[in-house]
């Protein structure tokens, strides 16, 4: 607790991996509140080989966790659909991700992407434009930007925020 009493602010990185494009989205609590902070996207050029874009994703993600200082991170899990190997990508992209963040201190927690949809856009199929309608909504800002990653980062932080403060609830009750 600080001084006054409150508790501190909880800064949350949320992450949308791949390897093509890395969404990230940081979110403050302060009061029961989320606010933006600040989402982008990390986009290492196309034609660079895997490894080096997987080092450029580790080396801007160290810059976003030092200039934001994240308390926790929530990363996406990767949907395994049809396509295998665009799973595997996305799971270099997360093993990066949370490299970065362990490295730092930071913990990381997993959020598969249902529960993210349902959790911001209260249907765990919604699509990702509705994922950013809600967002806009529940966070109380009038734009967001337009790339799709960046604004599922800040779904992904949205989310670990709901499930921490329904947790610390639930330890209220004695439940």
């Amino acid at each position: 607790m600080s001084a006054d009493g409150r508790e501190p602010p909880v800064v949350i990185l949320g992450i949308d991996p791949g390897t093509r494009v890395t969404g990230w989205g940081v979110i403050r609590i302060e009061r029961d509140e989320p606010r933006v902070i600040g989402c982008d996207v990390i986009a290492p050029k196309a034609r660079l080989p895997i490894e080096q874009r997987l080092q450029y994703i580790f080396s801007e993600l160290g810059d976003v966790i030092a200039n934001h200082q994240p308390t926790v991170m929530a990363i996406e899990e990767p949907f395994v659909g049809a396509n295998v190997r665009s799973a595997m990508a996305v799971g270099e992209a997360r093993t990066v991700a949370m490299l970065a963040a362990t490295l730092a201190g930071v913990r990381v927690c997993h959020y598969a992407p249902a529960r993210i949809k349902q959790s911001v856009a209260g249907y765990g199929q919604g699509d990702k434009t509705q994922v950013r309608d809600m967002l806009k909504l529940q966070l109380g800002v009038a734009e967001l930007p337009d790339d799709l990653n960046a604004t599922d980062a800040l779904a992904v932080a949205l989310c670990h925020a709901t499930a921490a403060r329904a947790a610390s609830l639930i330890a209220q009750a004695g439940g």
